[in-house]
């Protein structure tokens, strides 16, 4: 929601925290959880249908971002409740009943940072809330501005970086579950897993509907835009858009097209490279070790516009 020059000066303090050698550092442990959870899955699996969002799609993102932030395993089952009940503040046409329900977790997120940011402020470490902190005490003079900046940094990583990624997570292996042939195509050229995500995520994005605020006076398609406007892009259905895909209704693996999913400009994703990380090393634990998966029920999705969450995707091993 910012522009220049209050996003330039949020997005540097933050600098590349998901850069090559950052992630290569990540990788093993996000491959020791995600065994740990296809474990736990394929176990369950054994007497019968599984929750593969439960199990797997919803665990992944709040143990990865969780153990980066160092924030204690017990709260990880709040802060997914949290996150899922916050998004709905983001709707297109929230309820009052949705937006009660959003406040709500605000607060309670609100609450649960700036108690993290003021326990790491007396007990600096070398986690990355610690190194926020330092870095705006070196350009803000006012502490309390730096500790409002620094928990908005903290709230704002676990709030994109858990529905997004779970969404990711989950679609990713519903359209391959559907798509039988494709994911026995993927299993024998596992290097094409990377497109495979790209294509899960335009075919399915994670969020539907990002919204933009407009630094001056523009035309967008022959409509007049005024400055702090705020324009609603339907990414969705421009990633279906005949005109730019062909055969866009057709979920197609081998497909390479750019998409919208991550953004795009100054506010390209700060995490993508996070996501498609959990979503290689999810895809390839899975096509190694689970051959013969299919979709066993219905799945059940939120009712949302903007954000999408699978909320149960039952699977079972034939």
């Amino acid at each position: 929601m910012l522009n220049a020059p209050h996003h330039t000066r949020v997005r540097r303090s933050l600098g590349n925290v998901f850069d090559r050698n950052s992630l290569a550092g990540m990788r093993a442990s996000v491959e020791r959880t995600t065994t740990r959870l296809l474990d736990r899955f394929e176990t369950e699996l054994a007497d019968g249908p599984a929750d593969f969002c439960a199990l797997v799609s919803e665990e992944l993102p709040v143990i990865t971002i969780g153990e980066w932030l160092q924030l204690p395993s017990a709260d990880y089952s709040l802060l997914r409740s949290l996150t899922h009940d916050q998004v709905y503040t983001q709707e297109l046409f929230p309820t009052p009943s949705q937006l009660t329900i959003s406040d709500e977790s605000t607060r309670q997120l609100r609450e649960y940072f700036t108690a993290l940011v003021s326990e790491r402020r007396r007990k600096p470490g070398n986690d990355p809330v610690s190194s926020w902190l330092r870095i705006w005490d070196e350009q803000e003079p006012d502490r309390e501005a730096a500790d409002e900046a620094v928990y908005a940094l903290a709230l704002f990583m676990v709030l994109a970086a858990l529905e997004t990624t779970s969404h990711v997570l989950s679609s990713a292996v519903r359209l391959l579950l559907e798509h039988p042939r494709q994911m026995n195509w993927l299993r024998v050229h596992p290097e094409q897993i990377p497109d495979a995500i790209d294509e899960a995520l335009r075919y399915d994005a994670p969020i539907h509907m990002i919204s933009r605020v407009a630094p001056e006076d523009t035309e967008l398609a022959g409509v007049t835009v005024r400055k702090n406007e705020m324009v609603q892009l339907m990414v969705g259905a421009a990633h279906h858009d005949p005109n730019h895909y062909a055969a866009p209704e057709i979920f197609d693996i081998r497909r390479r097209a750019a998409h919208l999913s991550f953004g795009g400009g100054i506010h390209y994703c700060l995490g993508n490279a996070l996501a498609r990380m959990e979503a290689e090393c999810l895809l390839t634990g899975l096509l190694e070790r689970l051959p013969g998966l299919r979709i066993s029920a219905p799945p059940v999705w939120e009712p949302r516009v903007a954000f999408r969450r699978l909320v149960t995707l039952p699977v079972v091993r034939v």
